[in-house]
């Protein structure tokens, strides 16, 4: 689960290893916040690659009601709230501003970490049809693609090329490779039909189009810089 991101908001430094040391076992990517302000500030600057938050109720600077209004104005991230308190009335609170799961300290990491595994596993189906390469965001269920959130028309085929170079990011991918895979094997065409469907995509991607790079030789390959 190394693409898988969560956020671990607590004052104290002991909490919070212990909780990084049970989920970086299943191979989460973890960060930290030790107050409500510095979670704030690390939510906004990695808002497309945190996937869940652990967020402590009773906190210096910001309390989590706080940072749960202010993250709820414009995300849906799953959130999981932790606190000493176990009232019902205080779980009740933190449903109606939309807390996914809620856990009373003292709680089993073991418990926890399933809890986490839970939430993602039920939210997991609708992150799949979005996915995020560098500012390109592929929505697989409407075929679309949005650079720096500005919507752009591609034809099917451009789509279809663009979607197949990205889900191999990384890979060198020769023209024939392309072909069969994008055109199918009853295409009988020229590869360089390819290198045009590609300058047109680049094009489009404007400054994203550099992801797309041309391997002397082989083909392409997609690679976020």
């Amino acid at each position: 689960m190394g693409d898988i991101t969560v956020l671990i908001v607590d004052d104290e430094e002991r909490m919070r290893k212990l909780i990084k040391d049970f989920l970086a076992q299943k191979g989460f990517g973890i960060l930290e916040a030790g107050d409500g302000e510095e979670a704030l500030k690390i939510f906004e600057e990695n808002r497309n690659k945190i996937n869940l938050i652990l967020l402590d109720v009773m906190m210096p600077k910001l309390d989590g009601w706080s940072v749960l209004r202010q993250i709820r104005q414009t995300s849906k991230v799953p959130i999981i709230m932790l606190t000493a308190r176990g009232e019902e009335q205080d779980e009740l609170f933190g449903f109606e501003l939309g807390v996914d799961e809620y856990i009373s300290k003292p709680f089993s990491p073991k418990i926890l970490v399933a809890r986490v595994e839970a939430i993602l596993k039920r939210v997991e189906p609708e992150e799949k049809k979005l996915k995020n390469y560098g500012g390109i965001v592929i929505d697989a269920e409407g075929r679309t693609v949005t650079v720096d959130g500005k919507q752009i028309e591609m034809s099917l085929r451009e789509y279809e090329l663009l979607k197949y170079l990205v889900d191999n990011a990384n890979i060198a991918l020769s023209r024939d490779k392309i072909l069969n895979n994008v055109w199918n094997y009853d295409y009988y065409g020229d590869s360089r039909t390819i290198d045009s469907h590609i300058k047109k995509i680049r094009h489009k991607l404007g400054k994203k189009g550099k992801y797309i790079e041309t391997i002397r030789g082989i083909g392409y390959k997609f690679e976020v810089k």
